[in-house]
């Protein structure tokens, strides 16, 4: 079985359109059923509410495989994000700490991970921020595991640099703490400014790094994510999941 069978997409692609009907009838157009749906389209304070969104999600043939990103602070209110994600049927929960609180938020949450049955991936969001940057990330990691793991964003991994921030040597690096994986590309201008583009056509080396997660026997979530052409992502993300499923 390929880790890209259980392929799903991020629901910030589509964060102009707010209808989570619209979402799940988009998804379904680029020929996919699993969603990680982020706040854009989802309250997660509020679980009853959320319910209603899962039923939709649901009588669509959409799974809901993660949630996020959420940012744990320490708030003991923020166990509602365990319970909308396993309302949901979803296993993971892709997270972001902050530099004030990590500490607090970490001990919470590996408390919440063993009463809900949830992993956690950190989502590296590039080196100019507290908790993608490699050492501060190994940190986080080294304080939460088994509980808390890594949720690597390829495209933001490489924004860190080619030395520190390579995908494939991250792969092997985190092998067993690998929750989740956000499969995005970018391409970079001279000034070092970044640019989306679709899967495997940028600085990613989507089929290295297929392979070795093959190796590693990656068993977390693989969530597609495109940022740009917030207004028709449609397009790019069928062709984002063409050229994944080629490689596969």
């Amino acid at each position: 079985m390929s880790i890209l069978d259980n392929l799903a997409v991020q629901s910030y692609c589509f964060r102009e359109f707010k209808d989570n009907a619209d979402v799940a009838s988009k998804v379904r157009e680029i020929g996919l059923n699993k969603i990680e749906v982020c706040a854009v389209h989802a309250d997660f304070e509020n679980v009853n509410n959320w319910k209603e969104d899962i039923k939709i999600y649901d009588d669509a043939g959409i799974s809901i495989v993660s949630i996020g990103v959420q940012t744990f602070v320490g708030n003991a209110d923020q166990e509602s994000y365990f319970e909308c994600a396993a309302a949901a049927g979803a296993k993971h929960i892709s997270a972001h700490f902050q530099v004030g609180t990590f500490n607090q938020a970490i001990s919470q949450v590996k408390s919440w991970s063993d009463k809900y049955g949830i992993k956690v991936g950190i989502h590296c969001h590039g080196g100019y921020m507290f908790g993608g940057q490699p050492d501060v990330l190994e940190l986080l990691i080294g304080l939460g595991t088994p509980q808390i793991g890594l949720c690597m964003d390829t495209a933001w991994a490489m924004q860190i640099g080619p030395k520190n921030g390579n995908p494939i040597e991250w792969a092997q690096k985190y092998a067993g703490q690998l929750y989740g994986i956000h499969f995005k590309d970018f391409v970079f201008e001279r000034n070092g400014q970044w640019k989306d583009t679709v899967v495997g056509e940028g600085n990613l080396d989507l089929k290295g790094l297929l392979a070795e997660l093959e190796a590693h026997r990656f068993s977390g979530v693989s969530i597609l994510e495109y940022e740009a052409d917030p207004e028709n992502p449609v397009p790019a993300l069928k062709e984002c999941v063409e050229k994944m499923r080629s490689l596969a």
